[in-house]
């Protein structure tokens, strides 16, 4: 069998799928050697399976916030059915389907676990413990992602601690459930499971939710946590969990003192980059750290053009769809040097994944959703932009009072006083993870407000937000 290929592609995540997929499609060969599932994180543990769990809470929300509509809707959510929907989004693992996937797009699959063992050289052990080794003529695409990292809490690595593989594949709704931590994991998942009928309890070190935002939506988050009523706790912190061997109920002790007695404890505080077991030593570096790249992905600790990292594991942009882009942008870089061109790292570049820099789009599925794309107001600023802020609430468009009889929506605008374009936004409420798209069209475009002013929406839809902002800053 010959194990030489153009790329060895180590994670079949979403950036390591992506990544082969492009290689191919320029002409070059390419393998793909994962250890799990097929798809990676994202598809069984992570982004699709927590989706799935918030979407029935969202829909009865949203039936519930029309008068008509609102009387029909009579029950609570029926948790055995929103679980054997997630099952069936998810396959419960099976990753049969993207593994087909992979051959019908033609490249191999390797089962097993992938190491460096040296320049272009990969090292898969199988799992009856046999070694292949794999060859790259032109480079090594490392796509291995993250896992949990545990808080330093006392006791948490003996109690059975959910992490947000667990929280995402949990078969039975926990009657209490204690959630460390305030950023996205944390309040997606207080949400979900608060739906499902569990009484949660967010403990928060921060005196708000969702830090590094603009403050607007940690506000609005805790309110709709608040109101679906989850307990949320600032400025507190677990100091010491212990599970009762005989009732398998968890006390949390917290160092304000209190005691809180639960069936499961969530620990969504951070996540540390897969790289301990990767072989990083046969190449001179450090195993278990991120691995820092330019805007390529090719690993900037090593000469030469050989060793690339996306998604994750690079600690850019932790996030599904960048980690997607980023492979676009390496895989076209690779195939731009294959060919003997230099793939430099200019501005909008089909190899440049820069866009984390300026246009980086998040959103959170909580009750209100929450999302943004670029800077805040006060990164910008620190950034030495010369930006002015403009705030809007979404629910005095005409088309949000249609949309729900409660709408209730916040919209902050960051724009560029020297250039005259917009750099950042804000959105909370309804549909606010579909709205964001438009600001990061905007934003990657460096529209000029006096052309965006010509992008008339249509009347009477919520996307009139932005028409009321540019009023507001004065055009």
């Amino acid at each position: 069998m010959d194990d030489t290929y153009d790329v060895v592609v180590v994670g079949a995540g979403p950036g390591g799928e992506v990544a082969a997929d492009r290689i191919v499609r320029a002409g070059l060969t390419a393998v793909v050697v994962e250890a799990e599932a097929v798809g990676g994180e994202c598809s069984y543990r992570a982004c699709i399976p927590s989706k799935a769990l918030l979407r029935p809470g969202a829909a009865r929300e949203a039936a519930r916030s029309v008068d008509g509509a609102r009387q029909a809707v009579t029950a609570v959510l029926d948790p055995a059915l929103v679980l054997a929907r997630r099952d069936r989004l998810t396959g419960r693992g099976d990753d049969s389907g993207q593994a087909d996937w992979l051959n019908g797009a033609g490249i191999p699959l390797v089962r097993g676990h992938g190491r460096l063992a040296g320049v272009r050289r990969v090292d898969v052990t199988g799992t009856d413990g046999t070694v292949r080794t794999l060859r790259a003529r032109l480079a090594v695409v490392l796509s291995t992602g993250t896992e949990p990292a545990l808080p330093p809490v006392e006791g948490l690595d003996r109690i059975g601690v959910w992490t947000n593989r667990q929280a995402t594949t949990a078969d039975a709704v926990p009657g209490r459930l204690v959630v460390i931590g305030g950023g996205v994991v944390a309040c997606e998942m207080a949400t979900a499971w608060r739906s499902l009928g569990s009484s949660v309890t967010l403990l928060v070190r921060d005196r708000g939710l969702l830090s590094g935002w603009e403050p607007c939506a940690g506000e609005e988050v805790t309110r709709g946590l608040t109101a679906l009523g989850v307990t949320v706790r600032f400025g507190v912190s677990a100091t010491r969990v212990a599970r009762d061997e005989t009732t398998r109920t968890v006390t949390v002790e917290t160092d304000d003192g209190a005691a809180l007695v639960c069936d499961e404890v969530l620990a969504a505080t951070g996540h540390r980059p897969r790289t301990t077991d990767l072989g990083l030593d046969t190449v001179g570096l450090p195993a278990g750290d991120w691995l820092p790249v330019d805007d390529t992905c090719r690993v900037t600790a090593l000469d030469g053009d050989w060793l690339y990292a996306v998604g994750d594991v690079n600690h850019r942009a932790p996030l599904t769809h960048m980690a997607k882009y980023q492979a676009r942008a390496c895989a076209a870089a690779i195939a731009e040097r294959a060919a003997g061109r230099p793939a430099d790292t200019g501005r909008r570049q089909a190899w440049s994944a820069e866009a984390d820099q300026f246009a980086l789009p998040q959103a959170v599925f909580t009750h209100p959703e929450v999302a943004s794309v670029g800077p805040t107001e006060r990164a910008a600023r620190e950034a030495g932009l010369a930006v002015r802020a403009v705030e809007y609430r979404i629910d005095d468009v005409a088309g949000a009072a249609l949309h729900a009889d409660d709408f209730r929506g916040r919209a902050k605008l960051v724009v560029d006083e020297t250039r005259g374009v917009v750099v950042g936004c804000t959105l909370t409420g309804p549909m606010a993870t579909e709205l964001i798209h438009t600001a990061t069209v905007a934003i990657v475009g460096e529209v000029p407000l006096e052309r965006l002013r010509h992008a008339v929406p249509a009347f009477p839809t919520v996307s009139e937000v932005w028409l009321r902002l540019l009023e507001a800053y004065g055009l």
